[in-house]
């Protein structure tokens, strides 16, 4: 298995249909709950292990997607009421090393992540077909990313970043 992609990476063929966002749209609304339970009971020498060698620790990974679901929520609101925005990259490894992702406790992303995701499913919710069909240009990759697309990305990216918790869990005994 390769550690860096526990879950593979992220793969959508052809056009995204409504039953498909839904179920993504529940992969958002779950991520919390299963973020909680990946990290649930492990104390500050296991948090701060890294999931593969040269890899982020379980404490940064959780930092992490709070830091880029809570991107991704302000780029989805962009794309929402402006035409084609130019979205705001982040050096999200820059990110990882800053004092907050490397030692403050995870509680706060976790709480964090809680109350972003329901307010970004309750923005999802409310979204028809011509909302998912606009779109943010990014401009690291040179992409224009409509926002069904982005919405399968994030999906997998939580359950991404869960398996490299889960399957470090399960490579330890823990």
């Amino acid at each position: 298995m390769d550690l860096r992609y526990p879950i593979g990476a992220f793969a959508h063929e052809g056009d995204i249909t409504p039953a498909q966002r839904s179920l993504w749209i529940q992969d958002i609304a779950e991520l919390p709950a299963r973020l909680n339970e990946a990290v649930r009971g492990l104390g500050d020498a296991q948090l701060d292990t890294p999931y593969r060698e040269g890899g982020w620790t379980a404490r940064q990974v959780v930092h992490h997607v709070g830091d880029s679901h809570m991107n991704s929520l302000i780029r989805f609101k962009l794309a929402l009421t402006e035409d084609l925005p130019t979205i705001k990259p982040y050096e999200e490894q820059l990110w990882a090393e800053l004092a907050d992702t490397r030692a403050l406790p995870i509680e706060p992303s976790l709480t964090l992540l809680a109350a972003l995701h329901l307010r970004w499913v309750a923005l999802l919710e409310s979204m028809g077909e011509a909302e998912f069909a606009r779109s943010f240009y990014h401009p690291g990759s040179g992409e224009t990313i409509r926002l069904d697309r982005a919405l399968g990305t994030y999906a997998w990216h939580g359950r991404h970043h869960t398996a490299h918790i889960t399957s470090l869990r399960g490579r330890m005994g823990w």
